[in-house]
């Protein structure tokens, strides 16, 4: 289980996150909600040793990874994917996917770049091609896969759908519920909370840096009342296509 505890994440003596208390667990996806400037991105950056916690704990299987390097996270099992997917543009879809699993030894990487491209085949028909010539939507599975490539035990996503045209934001969150349907856990922040809800299993609503709410995405999605309560209707309107 991957549990943060009371994080505090501040920016100088600006506080952005004040006692963020939540789980994830494997094979789930737990969805982070609020509206900009909730605090949601400081957190998962906190979580992965992007940003240092002020305070607080983060523990991976009861493990203690508190401001550990993002790399030494990437050992211990915790992966990030970072909001607007951050690929290498001029090298190829399979050359970002090798990086991805550096981690791990070679035979163990041949293996993980098999499973990769079962699991996401439009990269595997675009291996040889340079990243910055996939679409946004396949820019974001590549960016799935190269964090699949460590074998990590949990996978944080900062807003994967943004920039995606309404057709490509179904498919990149079905293959967020594909890697979690994995036995991965993932703790997910995403803008559209209308298409988020129907691929997680648990939320967390934030607001200035806090959590005001907590439930399970079946609860939420049957009562739009709910997420309509705490983000307004921004939270559930079509998201503008690029």
């Amino acid at each position: 289980m991957l549990e943060i505890t009371n994080l505090s994440v501040a920016y100088g003596k600006v506080v952005a996150v004040s006692d963020v208390t939540l789980t994830a667990t494997p094979g789930r996806i737990t969805l982070m909600l609020g509206t900009n400037g909730a605090g949601k991105t400081s957190s998962l950056c906190a979580i992965a040793g992007v940003l240092p916690a002020r305070k607080g704990t983060v523990r991976l299987d009861g493990q203690d990874i508190t401001n550990l390097a993002p790399h030494t996270m990437v050992r211990k099992g915790l992966v990030m994917v970072p909001e607007g997917r951050k690929v290498f543009n001029s090298m190829t879809v399979e050359e970002n996917l090798l990086l991805g699993g550096y981690v791990v030894d070679g035979k163990a990487r041949k293996t993980k770049l098999a499973e990769t491209y079962e699991m996401f085949p439009i990269l595997s028909d675009r291996r040889l091609l340079a990243a910055g010539l996939l679409s946004g939507g396949e820019q974001q599975m590549l960016a799935f896969g190269r964090a699949l490539m460590s074998s990590p035990s949990y996978v944080t996503m900062d807003e994967p759908s943004m920039g995606l045209a309404p057709v490509m934001v179904e498919q990149v969150l079905a293959s967020a519920r594909k890697i979690a349907d994995s036995g991965t856990g993932v703790l997910m922040v995403e803008q559209n909370a209308e298409a988020g809800l129907e691929v997680a299993d648990d939320i967390v609503v934030m607001s200035r840096g806090t959590i005001i709410y907590r439930g399970s995405a079946l609860e939420a999605s049957s009562d739009s009342s709910i997420l309509r309560a705490f983000l307004g209707d921004i939270a559930l309107a079509e998201p503008t296509q690029p």
